[in-house]
C-alpha cells in the first residue's frame, strides 16, 4: 500500500494555476503543497489542483473577480470538490479518490457525473494531482477560509426570499430586481445567496443591482449546498442573514435555489429557523402551472407568499393565466424595479396557511 505523499509546487506552477471562484478565499495566498497519493480521500469543500485533459461543455473557468477564464488542455485549476444538482445541465457526485473526474460548473466544482440532460455537451475532464495542503500536511477545506463570525446582530431587519419552481425559473433575475427597486425606495439592501452550486454571477448580478452587500454559501463554507447536511446548510444561512446586518443592511433579499422539489430546499421551506428570518416570499415560475403549485408548496409550509414573479412574466399570456388563478400580483421586472411596489411587498399583511403574519 503506498502511503500520502505532500509535493511542493514550484513558483512558476503556482503562478500558472487558474484559480477559479470557488477557491477565491486562496486567491493572492495560492498553494505551496499538494497531498496525494491513493489513500487521499477528499470530503465535500476540499480543494484540489487538477489539470485539465479535455474540454467539454465549460470552456471557461469563472475567476475569483468574475472573468470567464479561457480553458485549455493541460491548463492546471483550482477547484473544489462538491455535488452538483441541475437539471438542465448535470447531476454528479464528488468521488472518494483521486481519480479523474468531471468539471461541473463554471464557478468551480470538481465530481463525477451521474446523469445529464440529452442535450448538453459531455463535461470538461479533470485529472486531480493532489488536494491543496497546508505546512503540516492537512487538506485545506474551503470551510477552513471562513472569515471569523460576526456578533448576533442585537434587532433584524425586513427579509423577503425568492424561491422557484426549478433551475432557470427566474429566481436571480425576480431577487436582482427586487434589490433595485428597493434600493430605489432608499433601502441599505443586503443580498444573499443561500444554497447552489458555488458560482459568482447571481453575485455580481446583485451587486449590480444596487445591494451593499452581497454574501453567497461559499463565504459560510461551503462549496455546493446539494448532499450537504441540512443543520450545516441552515446554519450558513443564519450567519449570512447576520453577517448582513452587522454590515448595515436595513433589508435583506434572500435567494433559495435549485427549486422547491429539489430535497435539501424543500426540507429547508419548513425549517422555523429559515421561516423566523423571512417576512415574505416571492415566488419564480416558468408558466401558470408552476406558478400556481409553488404558491400552494410554499402556503403548505406556513410561509407567507407577497407575489409570484420569474420567466413567467415573458409572456403577457401566460402571466394573465397565472393571474386569474391567483390570490397574490404577477409582477414583471419592470414593476420589481418600481420603489413602490418593490417596498410594498413588506409593508401590508400577508397571509399564509398559518393565518396571518404582518411583516
Amino acid at each position: 500500500m503506498h502511503a500520502s505523499a505532500l509535493v511542493d509546487l514550484s513558483a512558476a506552477r503556482r503562478a500558472a494555476l487558474k484559480v477559479s471562484y470557488t477557491a477565491r478565499a486562496l486567491d493572492g495566498v495560492r498553494p505551496y503543497h499538494l497531498i496525494t497519493g491513493p489513500e487521499v480521500r477528499p470530503r465535500h469543500g476540499d480543494l484540489v489542483v487538477a489539470t485539465v485533459t479535455e474540454i467539454g461543455k465549460h470552456t471557461r473557468l469563472e475567476s475569483p473577480a468574475g472573468r470567464r477564464v479561457h480553458l485549455y488542455p493541460g491548463d492546471e485549476v483550482v477547484v473544489a470538490y462538491g455535488a452538483r444538482y441541475a437539471p438542465d445541465q448535470f447531476e454528479a457526485e464528488p468521488p472518494t479518490d483521486l481519480r479523474p473526474c468531471d468539471l461541473v460548473a463554471a464557478g468551480g466544482i470538481a465530481s463525477q457525473v451521474l446523469s445529464a440532460r440529452s442535450d448538453i455537451a459531455p463535461p470538461t475532464r479533470l485529472a486531480p494531482l493532489g488536494l491543496v495542503a497546508d505546512s503540516t500536511g492537512a487538506p485545506v477545506n474551503i470551510a477552513d477560509l471562513v472569515r471569523p463570525e460576526v456578533p448576533r446582530p442585537l434587532h433584524t431587519v425586513p427579509t423577503i426570499a425568492v424561491t422557484g419552481t426549478s433551475m432557470n425559473a427566474g429566481k436571480t433575475t425576480t431577487g436582482a430586481m427586487l434589490v433595485r427597486g428597493l434600493t430605489a425606495a432608499g433601502h441599505r439592501v443586503g443580498a444573499a445567496k443561500i444554497t447552489g452550486t458555488g458560482a459568482g454571477g447571481d453575485r455580481w448580478m446583485f451587486h449590480d443591482a444596487g445591494a451593499v452587500e452581497v454574501l453567497d454559501f461559499t463565504d459560510a463554507g461551503l462549496a455546493t449546498t446539494y448532499r450537504a447536511p441540512l443543520e450545516r446548510i441552515a446554519a450558513a444561512a443564519r450567519a449570512l442573514h447576520d453577517r448582513l446586518i452587522v454590515g448595515g443592511a436595513d433589508i435583506v433579499v434572500l435567494e433559495v435555489a435549485d427549486g422547491i422539489l429539489q430535497s435539501e430546499t424543500a426540507a429547508l421551506l419548513h425549517r422555523d429557523d429559515l421561516s423566523a428570518m423571512v417576512d415574505a416570499w416571492v415566488f419564480a415560475a416558468g408558466d401558470a402551472a408552476g406558478a400556481v403549485y409553488g404558491r400552494e408548496r410554499l402556503r403548505a409550509a406556513g410561509l407567507p407568499v407577497a407575489a409570484v414573479s420569474g420567466r413567467i412574466t415573458a409572456s403577457p399570456l401566460a402571466a394573465r393565466e397565472a393571474a386569474g388563478r391567483l390570490d397574490v400580483p404577477v409582477y414583471g421586472t419592470p414593476e420589481l424595479c418600481d420603489p413602490g411596489i418593490a417596498a410594498s411587498l413588506i409593508a401590508r399583511p400577508l397571509v399564509g396557511a398559518v393565518g396571518e403574519r404582518s411583516a
